[in-house]
């Protein structure tokens, strides 16, 4: 189950600044295969035993990971939190709508591959299944926010 929030929350359980919480936190921990694997899908990166990144465009530390990347990692490390997915494109939330068990923030929806199998709970409320789940619910979304003057 995936669980999204589309109503912002001030919340220790929340991440909303990515590429900060990250810097700060995330990108301290030791990093799995799994995670240095997604680091290789995502920014095409490969991470050293050192913390540094080696990408065609050069050598760099681990916080020069794209935003999206830094939100993927903070998803898989903190499945606790509910993390703000804003600011990912397209390739990466394919791969998080992909995961079980998580939480993300998301006020607007975005375009993109959601497995037909995936289980999407809005709000702890509404339980979809899919894209057509998804593009659903979101659908009745803007309408209700149309009607409430949003």
């Amino acid at each position: 189950m995936i669980d999204i929030y589309t109503e912002k929350k001030d919340s220790k359980d929340w991440i909303l600044q990515n590429d900060l919480y990250f810097n700060l936190n995330t990108c301290n921990e030791e990093m799995s295969q799994n995670e240095i694997e997604l680091i290789q899908q995502v920014d095409e990166a490969k991470l050293t035993p050192d913390k540094h990144i080696e990408t065609k465009y050069g050598l760099g530390t681990i916080r020069n990971l794209s935003s999206g990347c830094k939100t993927l990692l903070n998803i898989v490390k903190h499945p606790d939190k509910v993390v703000c997915v804003e600011e990912c494109g397209p390739n990466v939330l394919k791969i998080i709508f992909e995961m079980d068990n998580i939480k993300v923030y998301m006020s607007r929806p975005t375009l993109f591959e959601i497995p037909d199998d995936a289980e999407i709970r809005f709000n702890d409320t509404d339980v979809v299944t899919g894209n057509s789940g998804y593009n659903t619910w979101w659908s009745r979304e803007y309408e209700r926010r149309e009607m409430d003057d949003l």
